[in-house]
């Protein structure tokens, strides 16, 4: 006896609802959907790059930089080795990609090479006879630190991204030294453009005021300092002002635990609260030099070098640094991002203008619309009144999808339209081989209750093996591929799924329900 129980019916029902219920904020304006009650459904789907404009970046990680940075290190860490062993040499400094240096005393070979080894094991060291020393960066040592690099800069890119408020950008690695960045509905690019270029390494250092600026831009610069430059941002000023600054760091941005736009007189401030450690030395340096000037440095600009006026204890201070209320912000979002490992440079960008998307999405609707059109009009003229619960399942199949889409706060593409549009037609598939099948039963003269039950159970092998098999596709899709593929591996996925549950769930409690009501002689397929 073909029957469909109570609780399957009511199971597919609360399902149906509860697709139409999340699916039902997408047809709202964006604002209206927002002031919701929160105890209502209020997501709405994501739309991608193509569909609502927005901007596409493809970043470099400048890893020489990294490179360099590390053999500076290797030569300090070289330096203070030698002098506590008390070894002489000649010559130490980076060359190339190797720190090299020259040993006054030969006698000391077999003394120096385990004091290298200590500082690295992995290090490459060669000691010649006559005491030439060549130490190099390990190629597993230098791929580990471009892996961190890499990983640490698509952080810090998202956490900068994330603070502008952009909706579901796509930042992801590309190759083995770049990110791709993809900010949908961004209406400010060339701003997230000037966020992303700054390394926004920050630090606080004493001004040098003994040697005096003639002297610095003739070249003579004391060997413990350097020259900089102050830019007055809001006089837009073409000639910076140089200033001479201590190279030795009193306190460095790492110690940064906060940093808020604010005003103070009147004027664009950056509120910045330090971490114990740094709360100290900023407090230390402030009592230790009341009167002098000391220079906030950020990327090797001098942001501002204020005098010392009193002591600042508590970990609390502020950058006055002749800010406009949108580099403030910009300086406080970089500040609480955290500083990018290496540079970054722009080697790729498209801008998709809104029209654009806007076209995008009509010509995806136009063919959803025909699209549909086309398959509820052969479904009904090929099966008449089974036709018609098809197509009832199809639009509850549609909400499920768009509903799920919003619950997942999935991007939608231009390829994942593609994959609706290809759902619709796989629904009504499923549907196909079920009719088909009762039909089969119908003409080899079975009962109207018998041929449906049989239908469906027939149906139901053939069904999972296509549906199986494609989604295994989409799988594969979405976990090898990038950005609109995903996209469209996601829609295909969530629609094999709907449409499995409506034509198998769905569809067959239409049917039964209709038999077990009007129980007809001969099935009208």
């Amino acid at each position: 006896m073909l029957t469909f129980e109570r609780w399957k019916i009511t199971l597919v029902l609360v399902i149906a609802v509860l697709g139409s219920v999340y699916a039902m904020p997408n047809f709202l304006a964006r604002s209206t959907a927002d002031s919701l009650p929160s105890w209502l459904p209020h997501e709405q789907i994501n739309l991608g790059l193509d569909l609502q404009g927005g901007s596409h970046l493809l970043l470099e990680v400048d890893i020489g930089t990294v490179v360099a940075e590390q053999l500076e290190a290797l030569v300090d860490e070289v330096r203070v080795a030698l002098r506590g062993a008390g070894i002489g040499y000649t010559g130490l400094g980076r060359s190339g990609e190797r720190v090299k240096l020259q040993l006054r005393d030969t006698t000391q070979i077999d003394v120096v090479r385990p004091l290298l080894v200590e500082i690295n094991p992995s290090n490459d060291i060669e000691v010649s006879a006559d005491g030439f020393v060549s130490i190099g960066i390990s190629e597993s040592a230098r791929q580990e630190r471009q892996i961190a690099v890499l990983s640490q800069s698509i952080e810090i890119v998202r956490r900068r991204i994330d603070e502008t408020g952009t909706r579901e950008p796509t930042i992801q690695r590309q190759g083995e030294d770049r990110i791709l960045v993809q900010l949908p509905g961004v209406d400010d690019p060339e701003r997230v453009k000037r966020l992303l270029g700054k390394t926004a390494k920050m630090n606080f250092r004493m001004v040098d005021e003994a040697t005096p600026i003639d002297d610095a831009l003739r070249g003579r610069v004391p060997p413990g300092s350097e020259l900089l430059y102050e830019r007055d941002r809001r006089a837009n000023q073409e000639e910076p002002l140089p200033i001479v600054i201590r190279k030795r760091v009193s306190v460095s941005g790492d110690n940064l635990v906060d940093a808020q736009p604010t005003f103070q007189d009147n004027l664009p401030v950056v509120s910045l609260r330090f971490d114990t450690a740094g709360a100290r030395k900023f407090g230390a340096l402030t009592k230790e030099n009341v009167g002098k000037r000391f220079a906030i440095v950020l990327d090797g600009e001098v942001i501002s070098a204020p005098v010392i006026r009193e002591p600042i204890p508590g970990g609390n201070g502020i950058i006055s640094g002749r800010f406009t209320v949108q580099s403030a912000q910009d300086l406080a979002l970089l500040l609480r991002a955290g500083a990018l490992p290496a540079p970054l440079t722009i080697l790729e960008e498209r801008t998709v203008g809104p029209s654009l998307g806007a076209d995008s999405i009509a010509a995806g609707k136009i063919a959803s619309v025909v699209g549909l059109v086309f398959v509820v009009a052969y479904i009904i003229m090929s099966y008449g009144l089974f036709g018609v619960a098809a197509v009832l399942a199809l639009a509850v199949n549609m909400s499920l999808i768009v509903g799920l889409l919003s619950v997942l706060q999935a991007t939608l593409t231009l390829p994942g339209i593609a994959g609706i549009v290809l759902t619709i037609g796989m629904a009504v598939d499923a549907n196909v081989l079920i009719f088909e099948r009762i039909r089969e039963e119908v003409r080899n003269g079975r009962s109207a209750f018998s041929s449906v039950d049989i239908g469906f159970r027939q149906a139901f092998r053939t069904i999972i093996d296509a549906n199986v098999t494609t989604l295994i596709a989409a799988i594969l899709l979405f976990q090898f591929g990038s950005g609109p593929v995903r996209g469209f591996a996601v829609t295909l996925a969530i629609g094999i799924a709907t449409s499995m549950f409506t034509a198998i769930m769905f569809t067959r409690m239409l049917i039964v329900l209709w038999l077990q009501r009007v129980r007809p002689q001969v099935l009208p397929i």
